[in-house]
């Protein structure tokens, strides 16, 4: 259930009144998180095969401490945990509830990198352990020119776009940033950048002098310098973190509320073989049984058809066929009363985006449909957040590319270097356009210039019509912005996070409380076996192939980094888009190291 927000101060302090006078140690919540917080329930979560912490779960559970009776304080520790800043952001709006119940948070962490540093300057005690080490050097980024490299290797790259700020193409086309992409990009980052230390100022009590000397000496500092330059308040051995608690609270402590306890609600028998044949048959349970806001996740590129969980190197895809599927599902439930779109997408298919866009038409004629940005909705995935009627992105959440790229890459000088004779037969005037041996000529181009220019106005038209009195001139041709811009300029409504966007539409249609379900649903057990071994019984031989190339994909992960993997990944995984589909609304990777 979700509470009113109005209603948890009022009801935090009704039962801290009531608890008044009791004796016995304070009690104190607790809550790990590791990893990634992945944007959606794994399909197969309902039987417990939950693949990590959502999101939305976390941000959840720290809502409880305000209103949970004998908790006087929360202690997060990070493991391993791999924040982004939109991570951090929602995170830390509910931390900020939890301290204006009045109860206190406290951060532990091994050690300390920017993302733990950010999550820290929202708790009033941030703590490091014992001889660990604090970093804070910056932002640093890295962009790939692959153009000399590809001709070096007999590969021509052939691509045009449409927006002189896109940048898409550039990693292909040039061998350095052109003026306008270099303006786009060092602006994004100087955004990036100055909300960083906005919220170390902020939530440290420092100065721009007093972190100008911070950053210097913290490009890699010890417990002890990081204490004396204000970035973190103590340092404590995990095993008496504790008794260091008690002092800080003046008596006895425990852990009243553990956070991480949870539960599927699935079991069964083992031994029983009708509960066996039982889990086979059933079919998870995804129907809003009271008034409910369904949650229709965009996460990943953008593709044709069915999602997928990943492409030929991993990352999620999110196909307009899955998303279409969900919107009938979510018309066709009337305790369904409203939708957020939870969009996370650099973009991808041209085509898709607007199969999806349409599709959020048709639902918002029954049901009212606002949009909430994770980390970005970038191309593709701002064309999808403008069919919405009100859009909230987070300070850090990256907005706009509103342009369009195509192309191809000509292999002709690579079969040449390798002597391979690649004889091409076509029927049919148009049919080698996308063939894979030569560039395309003069006209050739020009037709897919025209095409792509269609595909832009197309673009424009429905951000105007989305998005009134927004100023084209200024947000179009591939520009990228952040959350507090983005607003300025009319290309969102409000700054805030899921959280913020679900209990503004539940007040904008007067739930007092109100379930959450997400969309795409969950999938049956038979759904889960044939997606998992489907390959290995249609096609052994494929199967095999899939395996070695996610075992090629694992170890050019462990080479390059994850950072560096997730960009040529991407950038392999919207090439063979282009096989398919020359044009695509998708914005540049760059690689962001803080």
């Amino acid at each position: 259930m979700k509470l009113n927000r109005a209603v948890v101060p009022c009801l935090a302090g009704l039962l801290s009144s009531l608890a008044f006078g009791a004796s016995g140690p304070t009690g104190l919540a607790w809550l790990e998180i590791s990893g990634t917080p992945i944007e959606q329930p794994s399909p197969f979560a309902w039987l417990g095969l939950e693949e990590g912490d959502t999101l939305r779960s976390l941000v959840e559970r720290i809502d409880e401490v305000t209103y949970q009776d004998g908790v006087e304080g929360l202690v997060i520790r990070l493991k391993d945990a791999g924040l982004g800043t939109t991570h951090i952001q929602e995170l830390g709006e509910a931390l900020n509830r939890v301290r204006a119940s009045g109860k206190k948070v406290h951060v532990f962490a091994e050690n300390y990198g920017t993302a733990e540093l950010l999550l820290g300057s929202f708790a009033d005690e941030v703590l490091i352990q014992s001889g660990g080490a604090v970093s804070l050097p910056g932002m640093y980024m890295e962009e790939m020119f692959l153009r000399d490299t590809l001709e070096w290797i007999g590969l021509r790259p052939d691509f045009v776009q449409i927006g002189d700020y896109k940048g898409a193409s550039e990693a292909m086309m040039n061998s350095e940033p052109s003026g306008p992409w270099e303006e786009n990009i060092s602006g994004l980052l100087d955004s990036l950048y100055e909300n960083m230390r906005d919220m170390i100022k902020q939530g440290r009590g420092l100065n721009d002098a007093e972190l100008d000397r911070a950053m210097e000496r913290a490009w890699w500092a010890s417990d002890t310098d990081a204490i004396e330059l204000g970035l973190i308040d103590g340092a404590v051995d995990l095993p008496v973190l504790m008794d260091h608690l008690e002092e800080s609270y003046g008596g006895e402590v425990e852990i009243a509320y553990d956070l991480n306890e949870t539960s599927s609600g699935f079991s069964f028998d083992a031994a029983n073989p009708f509960a066996i044949f039982s889990m086979l048959s059933a079919e998870p349970k995804h129907v809003a049984r009271r008034p409910t806001i369904a949650v229709l996740h965009i996460d990943g590129a953008i593709i044709d058809g069915d999602s997928t969980p990943a492409g030929i190197l991993g990352g999620a895809q999110v196909g307009s066929r899955t998303i279409r599927n969900a919107i009938e599902d979510i018309i066709d439930q009337d305790m369904i009363k409203g939708v957020v779109v939870r969009i996370d997408s650099p973009g991808g298919s041209a085509i898709a985006s607007e199969i999806i866009w349409q599709g959020l038409q048709r639902l918002k004629e029954e049901k009212p449909v606002w949009v909430s940005v994770g980390s970005m909705a970038a191309s593709g995935g701002y064309y999808i957040a403008v069919g919405g009627s009100k859009i909230y992105a987070n300070p850090s959440s990256i907005v706009g590319s509103i342009g369009v790229v195509g192309g191809k890459i000509a292999m002709g000088g690579l079969y040449d270097k390798v002597h391979l004779n690649v004889v091409e037969r076509t029927r049919g005037p148009m049919a080698g356009l996308m063939g894979s041996k030569k560039p395309w000529t003069d006209s050739e181009r020009e037709l897919i210039r025209q095409r792509m220019t269609e595909t832009y106005d197309q673009f424009v038209g429905r951000v105007v019509d989305g998005r009134e009195g927004i100023d084209i001139s200024k947000t179009a041709e591939g520009r990228l912005f952040v959350g507090p811009r983005a607003r300025e300029l009319n290309m969102v409504d409000e700054i805030g996070g899921l959280d913020d966007a679900l209990h503004d539409l539940a007040a904008e249609i007067g739930l007092d409380d109100f379930e959450v379900m997400d969309f795409p649903g969950p999938k049956s057990f038979a759904e889960m076996i044939e997606e998992m071994f489907g390959g290995v019984v249609s096609s052994p031989s494929l199967a095999m192939g899939q395996a070695q190339l996610s075992a090629a994909a694992a170890a050019l992960r462990e080479i390059l980094g994850p950072q560096r993997f997730e960009v040529v990944r991407d950038a392999m995984n919207a090439s063979i888009q282009l096989r398919e589909e020359p044009v695509l609304l998708t914005m540049p990777r760059v690689i962001l190291f803080h």
